[in-house]
């Protein structure tokens, strides 16, 4: 429901929905299509003729939605992205950014969205060993390898509880300034988070049972620990006789992760190097838990914020029946000429026509991404198409 409430937002508009296991791209794209939006799935286990045929339809505009793995995006030549979707953690930043950056190669305003669960982490755990062991380096070239690409990973992650402007992160990360405090377009800028009440004393809660179980167990145990869960391995442990047990009753188990990694992520806990980690103090745990340190923990905010948008950039006043017969118009040219759609008019041009509703060619050229050549060239079949589409609205 999620998924199609962000899809919802871009109807008709190019968009890329990434996900981690090829499983999911063909589970996800059955779903979208039941739903009533055509979706095909792309990955790297499909047979190249069926890859290139989904290309091929999302390049000519005949198909708006992939649903795909990394595999997917280099080389397509569609600047009019205007959603990119992660369902899951990417595996870098540097994965992040190269997948975010195929929205809004026209210049318009495109929306990247990443929906994360703290369980990604270790799917790509699972993948990063997976391919390691499989590889035929020798043993001490794997472990590097996968001890490279799970610090990548732990990047990724931090980058996703941040607790600050994730242009700023982003920046920071690639060795660049960020100036403006506020950059009015991430979640933590235009409100979506909220700092948690009381998240010092939340924070005492989960560091008290850390220490209670010992720093013996991974993420998932001390939370049920902390939810007060009767699961078999918190009674075998006895650990449901514990002074901390059910402290975070009020939580649910994903959210009381995401406030553990937060604590993680802020380097207020740690967490061990080996394949089933474990949560453990530092110098920073102890000082929050004597009150010598404060703690800011965050919570999505239950109303969704309005995002600032451009008003050039939106739909407000565009005639939506018209720019999907642009854009149809758009295509048959395009494939006439064995070109990308973009190549004839982007998708601001064919907005601005649908908005403004040109009769003359001198209104025509006002419109923007219409200059003399473009007039020259497509001028009289634009307002042809103009005219006839008012007439059938009439």
């Amino acid at each position: 429901a999620q998924i199609l409430e962000i899809l919802g937002r871009h109807p008709k508009e190019a968009s890329i929905v990434y996900c981690i296991s090829r499983r999911e791209t063909e589970r996800l794209a059955k779903q979208l299509t039941a739903a009533g939006l055509l979706a095909h799935p792309y990955h790297a286990g499909l047979d190249a003729k069926k890859r290139h045929k989904t290309q091929e339809a999302f390049a000519k505009e005949t198909l708006d939605v992939v649903v795909a793995t990394v595999a997917f995006g280099m080389g397509i030549d569609r600047s009019n992205v205007r959603l990119v979707l992660h369902t899951g953690l990417p595996k870098s930043l540097e994965a992040y950014q190269q997948e975010t950056g195929r929205a809004g190669r026209d210049g318009l305003a495109a929306e990247c969205v990443l929906l994360y669960s703290p369980a990604d982490v270790f799917s790509w755990e699972a993948l990063i060993r997976r391919g390691a062991e499989s590889s035929e380096l020798t043993e001490d070239e794997s472990q590097k390898l996968i001890d490279s690409q799970i610090l990548h990973l732990q990047r990724m992650r931090q980058y996703a509880q941040a607790a600050r402007c994730r242009h700023t992160f982003l920046s920071e990360h690639f060795g660049q300034s960020y100036k403006l405090s506020n950059c009015k377009n991430c979640d933590i800028c235009l409100g979506e988070t909220t700092n948690l009440a009381d998240s010092t004393t939340v924070a005492q809660k989960i560091i008290s049972c850390v220490a209670r179980i010992e720093e013996r167990f991974g993420v998932r145990h001390l939370c049920e620990v902390l939810r007060g869960a009767q699961t078999e391995a918190v009674q075998r442990n006895g650990h449901h006789h514990l002074s901390t047990y059910g402290l975070l009753k009020s939580f649910d188990q994903r959210m009381c992760e995401n406030l553990v990694h937060q604590l993680l992520d802020q380097e207020y806990l740690s967490r061990s190097q080996s394949d089933r980690p474990v949560v453990m103090l530092n110098q920073k745990s102890w000082e929050i838990l004597r009150s010598q340190r404060t703690v800011t923990l965050l919570e999505p905010r239950l109303k969704k914020a309005v995002r600032s948008r451009k008003e050039s950039d939106d739909w407000n006043g565009v005639d939506r029946q018209l720019f999907d017969h642009l854009r149809q118009w758009r295509r048959k040219i395009a494939d006439g000429r064995g070109k990308p759609a973009w190549t004839i008019l982007d998708d601001r041009a064919l907005r601005s026509i649908a908005r403004e509703k040109p009769d003359t060619l001198a209104t025509l050229l006002q419109c923007k991404g219409i200059g003399e050549k473009r007039l020259a060239d497509h001028g009289t079949a634009i307002l042809k198409l103009v005219k006839q589409c008012d007439y059938e609205s009439a």
